[in-house]
């Protein structure tokens, strides 16, 4: 069923809302797909934070336009699916893990911000560590040296007491 031009205007503002809060866009092609494996898809999109949808590229076409994933517009032929996503690397993971399951999803390309990716590079962005990931390496990295500190600190008084209580025991046993 077709839209009306008032319900075409209300989607491409819907997707432009999604894509002013974006930093990456992922296409894929989903011909073939079942809607039990479509569910399944979606259902991880949405755990991982990421806006899935399947849309008219005429419609995608302008809702990116003007916006830094204009560059995209080339790419966006076929019947395609749309994975949008906040973190850089979310929707570049979720696709690409679906389709490493899946044969019948085939990655087309994507987006960041004034940045256009082909396949490989969808992939590549895909076997990067996600925001959280990369934020706990850095927390623990900078712990590091402050935990070994206390530690080294804390042994000084640990020692001192073990030697104390050898002495104490070295005395008891003499008498």
């Amino acid at each position: 069923m077709s839209l009306n031009r008032q319900e075409k205007s209300v989607v491409i503002e819907e997707i432009s809302a999604q894509v002013a809060k974006a930093q990456s866009i992922v296409v894929a092609e989903y011909r073939g797909l079942d809607v039990a494996s479509v569910t399944v898809l979606r259902k991880q999109a949405r755990e991982s934070g990421v806006y899935l949808r399947v849309l008219k590229n005429t419609l995608a076409r302008r809702a990116v336009a003007g916006t830094p994933f204009e560059g995209l517009s080339s790419q966006l032929t076929g019947p395609l699916m749309y994975a949008i996503s906040a973190d850089p690397v979310t929707a570049a993971k979720v696709l690409f893990d679906f389709a490493k399951s899946n044969d019948k999803l085939v990655l087309k390309g994507g987006a960041l911000p004034n940045s256009v990716m082909n396949v490989e590079g969808v992939k590549a962005l895909a076997s990067l560590p996600s925001r959280d990931e990369l934020l706990a390496k850095l927390f623990g990295t900078m712990q590091a040296p402050v935990a070994q500190f206390v530690r080294t600190l804390n042994e000084v008084p640990s020692k001192f007491v073990r030697g104390l209580a050898a002495v104490r025991d070295k005395q008891e046993q003499a008498a």
